[in-house]
Formats: C-alpha cells, sequence, structure tokens
C-alpha cells in the first residue's frame, strides 16, 4: 500500500526493470521504429542461442530473453544502448502483459462462473456440471467456442491502464498501481497504454 499526497490509499505492485541492451533497430514504414531489445540472464544456454549472443555482441549478464518493441521516434534510439527507469515518468498509464497464474484443469464453475445445476428436486451428483452442451439430432454436434471444463490460466493477459505511482532508480523500481498478471518473479512487458492518453495528475 501506498499513500498519496491527499491522503489516498493505493495498492501497488513493484516491478523491477532488468538490465536491458538494445540489439536491433529497423525502421517501418509509416515513420515507425522496430526495437528489438534483451534483459535479464537465462539459467541455461544452448549452443544455437549462445551463437546467436556471440554474433549480437551480448555481454554474458545480458544473454536473456529478446522482445520486440514499436516506437515513435527513431533517432533517439542507439545501437547497444540501456534504459533505465527514468524512461518512464510518474503518473504515465502503461498496458503491461505477462502470462497468468496456471489453474490446472478446471471445472466450468471456477473456469466460466457457471451457477451450477440445483441443489435438490431430482439433481443427483451432478450439482457441479455444465449443463447441456448443444441440441439433439439438429445440429448435431457441439458450437465451436462452446464454454466447457478444461485448461484454465498460463495464457497470456494484458491489464490496460495502470498507472505510475513512483520510480527508484537505485533499485530499478517501477512502482504501479493495481493488479498485474503472472506470479511472484515472472516477466512481464510494459508498453504505453493504447486506450488512456495523457498522464495522470
Amino acid at each position: 500500500m501506498v499513500f498519496q499526497d491527499y491522503g489516498e490509499r493505493v495498492a501497488v505492485v513493484l516491478l523491477k526493470l532488468l538490465p536491458n541492451k538494445v540489439v536491433g533497430i529497423e525502421e517501418i514504414p509509416g515513420g515507425l521504429s522496430s526495437v528489438r531489445m534483451t534483459f535479464g540472464c537465462r539459467k541455461k544456454i544452448n549452443r544455437p542461442q549462445s551463437r546467436d549472443y556471440d554474433v549480437l555482441d551480448i555481454d554474458s549478464e545480458l544473454r536473456g530473453v529478446f522482445r520486440t518493441f514499436t516506437f515513435d521516434d527513431h533517432p533517439s534510439h542507439v545501437l547497444h544502448d540501456s534504459y533505465g527507469v527514468d524512461f518512464y515518468r510518474v503518473g504515465q498509464c502503461v498496458d503491461v502483459t505477462g502470462v497468468t497464474k496456471g489453474k490446472g484443469f478446471a471445472g466450468v464453475m471456477k473456469r466460466h462462473g457457471f451457477s451450477g445445476l440445483r441443489a435438490s428436486h431430482g439433481v443427483s451428483i451432478k450439482h457441479r456440471s455444465g449443463g447441456s452442451t448443444g441440441q439433439c439430432q439438429d445440429i448435431g454436434r457441439v458450437w465451436k467456442g462452446k464454454k466447457m471444463a478444461g485448461r484454465m490460466g498460463g495464457s497470456n493477459l494484458t491489464v490496460q491502464n495502470l498507472r505510475i505511482v513512483a520510480l527508484d532508480s537505485e533499485l530499478s523500481l517501477i512502482v504501479v498501481a493495481g493488479a498485474v498478471p503472472g506470479a511472484k518473479n515472472s516477466l512481464v512487458m510494459l508498453n504505453d497504454a493504447k486506450r488512456m492518453k495523457g498522464d495522470f495528475e
């Protein structure tokens, strides 16, 4: 929790900006630039990955995950450059993308919020089932996309319009108001908010 200057209490998440490096810049039609970056450090690196890192002249402590970002201003990006928390600003809105927590195989009540069947009046050992999944002879099949039991979680999710509350350049921390997808110590990616224009005061 963080208390604002005007007394509001805000639930926040601490995000650590990993060491990073620009390894490629490519111009895109329309005045955009595609910037390829690497950040973090992999625990295990196989031979093909090691060869790629050697070709791109990447230090051992930066041989991590590759990500590509799209920017509007090409001249401001320099090859082999790195970015710190000062790249962001307090009050800026960002979209956070990550992999959600895996829940395993889940039923329809947990996965889709079904209410289940009745607790009595003839319902026998099917209280948490999904009920009917379609018609009889016509159409004679189950529609694609039908909400049923299955594997839950472990998928990409983007939470939009999260506000940056504070920045710590010494510890490379970004304090974001709200919840972000994923478990603790998992990787998330920050992008400029697509729907929110401007900053919070």
